[in-house]
């Protein structure tokens, strides 16, 4: 069931500091070094894009964390694993991006209010009540409901980049039109795996 605890993870994620760096760990890191680029300050677009992509991100990792205890698929599981891990690791280089630049996570008066307009506002982000639905699922549902919501939020991470490649001066930088690209590429071939699984989830059960 999604919690207060639940947010205050989801919370923790995009804005506790962040101790743990890509070297070293499995999966996919983000080709280009966080400190590419120096001097000016990089474009609001830029800025925008990856605070939203932090909170997106959470709550991927806050979905896949829910997949061990529901379902014994294992083509499921291995997805979910997948993207813990490539998703993290992003979440570590955003951070640090923001960090080389001297830009806070989330401007304004609280996180808490941040972290809440982020989950509104952006594409492919699943409501408070729907991550309460997911929660409470199990076996068949969950896994339905699992990938039909998996496969709308990485769909919505696509709209985030188109955004950010269509907005002025925006992805200017090496660092930030590599990840972005990286980003659009990842999430694609994901929702193929997701597609995949799901439809042979649904398809009808031979005679």
């Amino acid at each position: 069931m999604w919690t207060p605890r639940h947010h205050l993870v989801l919370l923790l994620v995009i804005t506790a500091p962040a101790v743990l760096t890509a070297q070293g760990r499995a999966g996919h890191t983000p080709t280009t070094p966080a400190t590419a680029v120096s001097g000016e300050r990089p474009s609001g677009a830029d800025i925008a894009f990856i605070r939203g992509m932090l909170a997106h991100h959470a709550q991927a990792v806050e979905m896949v964390s829910l997949v061990p205890q529901r379902t014994t698929r294992r083509d499921l599981r291995l997805i979910a694993e997948r993207i813990d891990v490539s998703q993290r690791d992003e979440i570590v280089w955003m951070r640090d991006w923001l960090a080389d630049h001297r830009i806070l996570v989330a401007e304004g008066h609280g996180a808490h209010d941040h972290a809440a307009m982020w989950r509104a506002s952006m594409p492919g982000m699943l409501s408070p009540d729907a991550m309460v639905t997911l929660a409470r699922a199990t076996g068949r549902e969950f896994e339905r409901r699992f990938l039909e919501g998996m496969i709308t939020h990485h769909e919505g991470a696509l709209t985030m980049v188109a955004t950010l490649f269509g907005s002025e001066n925006a992805a200017q930088r090496p660092e930030i039109f590599g990840f972005a690209s990286d980003v659009d590429a990842d999430q694609r071939a994901e929702i193929a795996r997701l597609r995949k699984v799901l439809a042979a989830l649904t398809a009808p059960t031979a005679p």
